[in-house]
């Protein structure tokens, strides 16, 4: 083999252990860069969660907010691309009077909570005085039949429901129709009474009484009274009859 040639394969020898050497410099940095990379997001305070910077909307006047604003503040100082949402939310709906929760990042140190709250829909009178109370209040179920609160007296506005004790049908009966009622005519309802699903009666503040049957075809019903209270021809009525919504009765 002649000297150039030897020089040559050297020279090659040299040029491939210095790519090689840049290769792994390159693929080191690029380690190195990843690596930093992933401790400023997941493990550095500069997108830490601060509790100062979590905003509460929709808890309504049952949820507690401070309540809520303790369980985000556990997660204090965890990177936001780290933090878990979904378990956040599982926690939140532990809160009373919570219904539903959405949770979002609110970069680059916030969260934005959503609340949907159990309002309460009804004051149902209790058979017997709960712990702690002198005497027997109400209690005051959302729109499910949840008890979200009770109450010494029943709250200004809210329908007073007289259902038969423990009939669980009976008082689903009653809280559909209400949840179904438009705001003006629920705002008119100062009683609901039932003995059955089938025999639901309104009291409305006025004085009037809406025999209302079962919850079915309840869109057709609140049609049908709110025809009836128009019409000249029913003034003065005290009694509307809506069981039978195609055949209506005033008295």
């Amino acid at each position: 083999m002649s000297t150039r040639s030897v020089q040559r394969f050297a020279e090659r020898a040299r040029a491939r252990r210095t790519l090689a050497r840049r290769q792994i410099a390159l693929a080191a940095a690029a380690v190195l860069v990843v690596a930093a990379l992933a401790w400023l997001l997941l493990w550095s305070p500069v997108l830490a969660l601060r509790p100062a910077d979590v905003t509460v909307a929709g808890a309504g006047t049952v949820v507690a907010v401070d309540q809520v604003r303790a369980v985000v503040a556990k997660d204090s100082g965890v990177p936001l691309p780290r933090l878990g949402t979904v378990a956040l939310r599982d926690r939140l709906l532990q809160v009373p009077g919570v219904r539903e929760a959405r949770v979002t990042r609110d970069w680059p140190h916030g969260l934005t909570v959503q609340l949907v709250a159990r309002e309460p829909v009804a004051a149902v009178p209790e058979k017997q005085a709960p712990a702690g109370a002198a005497k027997p209040g109400f209690a005051l179920l959302d729109e499910e039949g949840v008890q979200v609160g009770r109450a010494d007296a029943a709250p200004a506005g809210l329908p007073v429901v007289d259902v038969p004790a423990d009939d669980a049908r009976t008082l689903q009966a009653v809280l559909g129709v209400l949840r179904q009622l438009p705001p003006a005519l629920l705002a008119e309802v100062a009683g609901v009474a039932a003995q059955t699903q089938d025999t639901v009666t309104m009291h409305l503040r006025d004085g009037v009484e809406v025999d209302w049957g079962s919850s079915q075809e309840t869109a057709l019903k609140i049609a049908v009274l709110t025809a009836l209270r128009a019409s000249p021809t029913a003034k003065g009525a005290h009694v509307y009859d809506v069981s039978a919504p195609r055949l209506p009765i005033t008295r």
